[in-house]
């Protein structure tokens, strides 16, 4: 696997000596890049301290809120990681569930369309927020007077690769689209993949007047490797059942069959009611989405789902795991997957 797909790692936030330890780990084993994503946090700061004790890993936000922020700030952000890193910044971007922006308190318009317009500010900042020249952007979501406005100093970098994460077809459209690259939901399992993927991601690559080799598809998945079969998947079970509680994803949770258990997930996070969120994810559908068992199921398992991609990310299922239970199953990716 691991000679035939580049291989991303996802880093947390971590006390100083921890979070140098395991870049230090992921640079060894030669891995591609490291994710940090943006649940309850920024995904900046963690990067840029990573950048300081390493030399050659990609630094990604896996992914960034594109609401959660002005498109103008979110653009500095990557500039300054760009700048420290010597130019190994990658720019995950997504929209989110309604609920998250909210907790922000910031709009959230029609995804597409406002990932749109958010790409196309960032892009120009990137590129000319250095010259004086953009003067009043003005969208449907946003209007940045950077008449006064300039960077101290060029970019390192004029293009800065984007991905875009996708769980629908038009979104998947979109990334190829728009993005350098896509980072597919950990959500997806091998029946959305094979039947929604490859179309709709051509789709979005012809508007572009782009061929599929020069677009990387990364595969986030969740991986819980336990000879305990039964263990794994009740260590994975509020993961998948936190990932699915919001009511946009339902129609994808019907197309792969477990429509009346996401339903009953959602109906249980409205009130607050977690522990019948965990209830209802059965273990059909916490093996259907996460790959779980022994390192060897795991391993055959990935490869056949990530058949269609180029790069991809083991993530551990982090939510309701113990700290312990967290460093058990990241050494067991790293033991599986790094080599």
């Amino acid at each position: 696997m691991n000679q035939r797909k580049k291989i991303w790692a996802q880093l947390p936030p971590l006390p100083k000596a921890m979070l140098a330890d395991l870049v230090n780990q992921y640079e060894s084993a030669n891995l591609e890049g490291i994710w940090t994503s943006q649940t309850f946090g920024a995904p900046f700061l963690a990067l840029s301290a990573a950048a300081m004790v390493s030399d050659k890993l990609k630094l990604g936000t896996g992914i960034a809120l594109a609401f959660a922020r002005s498109p103008l700030e979110t653009a500095l952000n990557i500039m300054d990681l760009d700048r420290i890193s010597g130019g190994r910044a990658v720019l995950g971007l997504g929209s989110s569930a309604k609920s998250l922006i909210d907790a922000f308190g910031m709009e959230y318009g029609k995804p597409l369309a406002h990932m749109r317009e958010v790409i196309g500010l960032i892009r120009a900042i990137i590129e000319k927020g250095h010259t004086g020249e953009l003067g009043i952007l003005e969208g449907e979501y946003h209007r940045l007077d950077l008449s006064h406005f300039r960077t101290t100093q060029p970019p390192l970098r004029t293009h800065i690769p984007i991905y875009l994460p996708a769980v629908f077809e038009k979104a998947v459209q979109q990334a190829g689209e728009l993005a350098d690259g896509l980072l597919a939901h950990p959500l997806w399992c091998e029946k959305w993949i094979t039947e929604e993927v490859d179309g709709n991601l051509k789709i979005g690559l012809d508007k572009s007047g782009r061929k599929r080799a020069d677009f990387d598809v990364n595969l986030m998945v969740f991986v819980a490797i336990n000879d305990d079969k039964k263990e794994a998947i009740n260590d994975t079970r509020t993961n998948i059942a936190f990932y699915s509680q919001s009511p946009q994803y339902l129609r994808y949770f019907e197309a792969i069959g477990f429509g009346t258990e996401a339903k009953a997930i959602q109906d249980a996070f409205a009130v607050n009611d977690f522990a019948a969120m965990n209830e209802a994810c059965s273990d059909e559908m916490v093996e259907a989405i996460a790959l779980v068992g022994p390192a060897d199921v795991v391993k055959k398992r990935m490869e056949g789902r990530a058949a269609y991609a180029d790069s991809i990310t083991p993530v551990v299922p982090q939510f309701g795991l113990s700290p312990e239970k967290t460093v058990f199953y990241t050494k067991n990716i790293a033991d599986t997957f790094y080599g």
